[in-house]
């Protein structure tokens, strides 16, 4: 398991995500979905966010990314779409009159977590230290 680390934490932090154009229009192709590739590159790299797959489909992107727990994945979201919006628009005059209000991407998106930990290794991991606790008293969160 890739686990990344910081100063104070280690971390494997990963989610899926997928958003679509408004209206589902099937607008990201040729120069437009490159473009569009690139600076979901761009805004990934300036906050250190690792693209592990990801899909630039016609009317809506996948993104399986690990991020750094700071980052909400609301937070995540806004800035992959708000970025791409706004420069997308600027520099395709023809998405501009399409996008005449402004909104490029479709209101919300979906969000799933990943990872490598399944609930028989956390059960394990959890029972294994309830009945090895370092104290007399034990309890579980449940």
């Amino acid at each position: 398991m890739d686990q990344r680390h910081s100063t104070h934490s280690v971390h494997s932090l990963q989610v899926h995500l997928v958003w679509i154009t408004k209206y589902r229009y099937p607008v990201l192709v040729g120069d437009i979905q490159i473009r569009c590739r690139d600076i979901l590159r761009q805004v990934c790299n300036a906050l250190d966010i690792q693209i592990l797959k990801g899909v630039v489909s016609k009317d809506h992107i996948h993104l399986h990314v690990s991020y750094r727990p700071q980052y909400s994945i609301s937070d995540i979201v806004k800035r992959l779409k708000g970025r791409s919006s706004r420069l997308l628009l600027q520099e395709f005059p023809e998405l501009k009159r399409r996008y005449w209000s402004g909104h490029f991407w479709g209101i919300g998106y979906g969000s799933w977590s990943t990872g490598h930990i399944t609930e028989d290794i956390l059960s394990t991991y959890l029972s294994h230290h309830k009945d090895n606790s370092n104290t007399n008293e034990n309890f579980t969160l449940e």
